[in-house]
C-alpha cells in the first residue's frame, strides 16, 4: 500500500517470524512472571511450535511444492495466496465474531475496560512508528524501504496473540478479549499510518537511491 521495497519487505517480515520462533516463549514468561499467572514453559513452547513454527514451514513447503508444480514460475505463489486470501479473512472475522459474542456481556458491562486495552495500544503503536519514521528521515533512508519498515516494526503479532490466548485461557477469558481488542484497534491505526507514509513521500524524495 506503500509501494515498498518488495525484497526488503519479505526478509524483514521473515525476520521478524525467526525472532518470534526464539523470543516469543520468554517474552510471554517474563510478562507472566510479574502477574500471579502460572503458564508452564513446555505450554509457551508447545504455542510457538503450534501457531509459529508449524505454519511458517507448512508456508515453506506449499510455496515449494506451487513454484514446482508451475514450472518454476514464483508468479504462481500470488495466484496461490490470492485464492485464498478471501478464506483468511473470513477465518479471521469469524474468530472475532465469536469472541465478541461470547464477550458481549463483559463489553457491554464493562465499556471503561475495552478503553483502557485500546488507549495503551493506540499510544504506543504511533509512538513506535513516529520513532521508526523519523529516524528514516534523519538517516537519510528511502521511503519505500522507511514506510515498511516503521510500519512492520510499529505491527503487533495480534493474530499469534489471539492464538495463544484461546488455546490457554479459552475462547471466554479476559486474556482472549485483550487481544481481540488490539486487532481491531490495529487495523484502522495501521491503515491511518499507510495514509500518513504516503501523504508524507515527497519529504524523503531527496533520499532515492
Amino acid at each position: 500500500m506503500t509501494h515498498g521495497d518488495p525484497a526488503y519487505t519479505l526478509v524483514q517480515v521473515s525476520v521478524n517470524d525467526l525472532v518470534m520462533i526464539v523470543a516469543f516463549a520468554p517474552i510471554v514468561a517474563l510478562l507472566l512472571g510479574v502477574t500471579d499467572i502460572v503458564v508452564p514453559w513446555e505450554t509457551l513452547l508447545l504455542s510457538v511450535v503450534l501457531y509459529v513454527v508449524i505454519p511458517l514451514v507448512a508456508g515453506a513447503l506449499t510455496r515449494g511444492r506451487v513454484i514446482a508444480s508451475h514450472g518454476g514460475h514464483a508468479a504462481a505463489v500470488d495466484a496461490f495466496t490470492a485464492r485464498l486470501k478471501p478464506w483468511s479473512i473470513i477465518g479471521l472475522l469469524a474468530t472475532v465474531v465469536l469472541l465478541f459474542a461470547f464477550q458481549a456481556e463483559t463489553i457491554i458491562a464493562n465499556p471503561l475496560l475495552i478503553a483502557l486495552i485500546a488507549v495503551p495500544i493506540i499510544i504506543q503503536s504511533y509512538g513506535i512508528f513516529a520513532a521508526a519514521y523519523a529516524w528514516a528521515l534523519v538517516w537519510k533512508v528511502p521511503h519505500n524501504i522507511a514506510a515498511p519498515c516503521a510500519l512492520i516494526g510499529t505491527s503487533n503479532f495480534f493474530e499469534l496473540a489471539v492464538a495463544v490466548a484461546i488455546g490457554l485461557f479459552g475462547l471466554s477469558s479476559g486474556a482472549a478479549l485483550a487481544t481481540v481488542v488490539g486487532v481491531l484497534v490495529e487495523v484502522p491505526v495501521m491503515l491511518s499510518l499507510v495514509a500518513f507514509a504516503n501523504a508524507t513521500r515527497s519529504k524523503f524524495e531527496g533520499n532515492a537511491r
